[in-house]
Order: structure tokens, then C-alpha cells, then sequence
């Protein structure tokens, strides 16, 4: 039986915001979608309008400063710009820490669904089933497969997976993904940092990927979210200033043996960064190679 992660006290939900105090909606979105359990709001020093966050969310309301957390991490440039999440995520493991979870889930506050993409036939069908009040075992699923598999991180996966219907690489077999974006399941116990300013998630699970760590998105389950650049707040002006060939091509420095920069969409065309995977990670051999 699938316990209340309400029950369960090793356990919580961190937001990561900036700037946008009546505008959290993950944090709605959680409520709406059947999460009981507890919910921190993180927010960094600089942030001017942490009066209104406290007003909100009083004690729930998580402050951690953001010039000594940078001096602690590669940022990836010389831009002395401190506009980025990357602090604020390795913040929450402190945070986690010090407030007595083993495990705990880092989000953006920008979702505005969590849906299952996959029904109960193993099926992919034409569309996808919100969650009303079964967040709660989801989640809690998704933690035992964390402590299953002793992965870095588990996430879900994001709308933009899904792009082509069933035609989409993650509708065919629903195999799981070596890359963790947005949604991070973790563990206090099995710390590790966020590096680089932009890309900070993809560069994260990539250097760390090729030395051995484990970092999953699973795939019947995913969340959505606001276009990146179609809210104030958050990232939108760092995006906004540098462009996405900037975000793309710090991935490449960190990793210019598989990582390059291409383009991303058919009609639309943007930069975005490509990863060859058969040279990025490392993977087990099946039992067949083994010479006798």
C-alpha cells in the first residue's frame, strides 16, 4: 500500500522563485493536483520583493545568500551576472538538510499541470490525464524508484518530450532518459552541485553523467509549464539579454567531446545545444559481450 507523503517526514517540496511572489503557480498547481505534504518557497537575498513573499507564505519562506553560494560554484563565465537558479538549487540541499529531510523535490514555480501520459494499459493515447488528487502516490512512487535505483536525481518529464504524438522517441517503448531537467527528486544523503549559470541542469547532469552518476527522467509522467520567455521574473531577462546560442554553447565548453551547438524545431527554427549520448555516458554491456 502507497502511504500519505503527507505522513511522510523525510520529505518536502522546494520552489525556487525570483521576483514574483503572486505569481508561484506551481505552488498552486500543487494543491490543485492532490500534494499534501510540505511546501518551502526559496528565495535569495537580493531578492527585492522578499517582504511580499514572507506576507504570503510567512514562515514557509526560505532565504539563502546568493553572493556566498557563487562564490562556492563554476558559473561557466566572466559576466559577474548572478541572474540564475543554479545557487537557489544548490541552496535547497542545504536547506533540506538543516530542516531534517532525507529526500525532498526542487521545483521551478512556473507549472501549470502535472498529467500522466501513459494510461493504465501502457498505452500512449491521444492526450493525457491530469492528476486531480493522486500527486501524493506519485510522488511517493517516484521516491521509491529513487532509493531503488541510487540515482542522483529522478525527474519527470517536461511537455516539450512529447512533441510529435506518437511519433515521439519517448512514446516509443517509454524508455527512460539519461538527462534530468526541471523537476529534481533528491536526496540529502546523496548530495551533489549545480555548475554554470545558464544550461545549469544540463550541464549539471552531463559532467556528472560522464563520470558515472546516475541521472533519469522517467516517462510516463510529466509536468508543463509556462513558455520561458512569456512571464517576468524568474530567467526571462537573463534569456532575454544573452540569447540562446550563450545558454547552448556553455554546455559545449563543459562538454566538447559530445556536446555541440544545432537546431532545435521545424518551423521555428533556435539554437539549442545536441548531445551525442553513445559517447556522453557511460552504460552497462549486456551479458552476451562478455568474452568466455
Amino acid at each position: 500500500m502507497v502511504r500519505s507523503i503527507q505522513m511522510n517526514k523525510g520529505f518536502a517540496v522546494f520552489i525556487l522563485t525570483h521576483g514574483r511572489p503572486n505569481n508561484v503557480i506551481t505552488h498552486k498547481t500543487l494543491r490543485k493536483s492532490g500534494y499534501t505534504g510540505k511546501i518551502y518557497i526559496v528565495i535569495d537575498n537580493l531578492d527585492k520583493s522578499a517582504e511580499d513573499y514572507k506576507k504570503k507564505y510567512a514562515d514557509d519562506v526560505l532565504v539563502f545568500n546568493k553572493p556566498e553560494m557563487a562564490s562556492m560554484v563554476d558559473s561557466g563565465d566572466n559576466f559577474n551576472d548572478l541572474r540564475t537558479t543554479t545557487h537557489a538549487r544548490n541552496a535547497i540541499f542545504d536547506f533540506a538538510k538543516e530542516l531534517g529531510y532525507e529526500y525532498f523535490l526542487a521545483l521551478d514555480d512556473d507549472y501549470t499541470m502535472f498529467m500522466f501520459r501513459i494510461n493504465q494499459h501502457m498505452e500512449y493515447p491521444s492526450g493525457h490525464y491530469l492528476t486531480r488528487k493522486t500527486l501524493d502516490r506519485v510522488f511517493e512512487s517516484t521516491l521509491d524508484f529513487l532509493k531503488t535505483t541510487k540515482a542522483a536525481s529522478i525527474c519527470f518529464s517536461q511537455g516539450g518530450d512529447w512533441f510529435g504524438g506518437k511519433e515521439n522517441q519517448m512514446a516509443s517503448g517509454y524508455k527512460l532518459k539519461r538527462k534530468a531537467m526541471n523537476s529534481f527528486f533528491c536526496s540529502t544523503n546523496n548530495r551533489f552541485w549545480f555548475i554554470s549559470r545558464m544550461n545549469e541542469d544540463v550541464n549539471t547532469y552531463l559532467t556528472l553523467g560522464s563520470t558515472g552518476s546516475l541521472f533519469l527522467t522517467t516517462p510516463t509522467f510529466s509536468l508543463d509549464q509556462e513558455s520561458t520567455q512569456s512571464s517576468t521574473g524568474g530567467m526571462t531577462e537573463t534569456y532575454l539579454d544573452n540569447g540562446t546560442y550563450v545558454k547552448s554553447f556553455t554546455t559545449v565548453m563543459y562538454c566538447p567531446s559530445f556536446a555541440k551547438v544545432s537546431h532545435m524545431g521545424r518551423t521555428n527554427r533556435r539554437i539549442h545545444h545536441s548531445i551525442s549520448w553513445k559517447n556522453a555516458v557511460p552504460v552497462i554491456l549486456p551479458e552476451s559481450a562478455k568474452k568466455t
